[in-house]
């Protein structure tokens, strides 16, 4: 449905590494319970010694801060058209009824 972007696996580290290998529990989060996202987006659950891991707009590394952007078509680097691909996704979360979301991150 998307391209994603993350940064590369750096033991963990808050704001530079992806996320770990592991299955994830991933909620709806809506702008009224973020301090800096104004639209809905995702939130992954239970990131061992990490918080507010999210699915959000963004197009560059820079931007991911950690976390997962998402993209329509992506280049090295970077994903492109991230706000499309942000509302495109969010809509067939809401239209798979919007819960019970499992994240799986394996390594190719």
């Amino acid at each position: 449905m998307c391209d994603t972007l993350e940064n590369p696996y750096l033991n963990n580290q808050k704001n530079i590494s992806c996320i770990p290998e592991g299955e994830y529990k991933v909620r709806l989060r809506t702008a009224r319970q973020s301090a800096t996202r104004d639209y809905l987006h995702l939130l992954v659950q239970k990131v061992p010694d990490r918080k507010y891991i999210l699915f959000h707009r963004g197009n560059t590394a820079k931007d991911t801060r950690g976390c997962i952007l998402v993209g329509l078509t992506r280049e090295q680097d970077r994903v492109n058209n991230s706000t499309l691909a942000m509302d495109l996704l969010m809509k067939e979360v809401i239209n798979l009824g919007g819960e019970k979301i499992n994240l799986i991150i394996k390594n190719r």
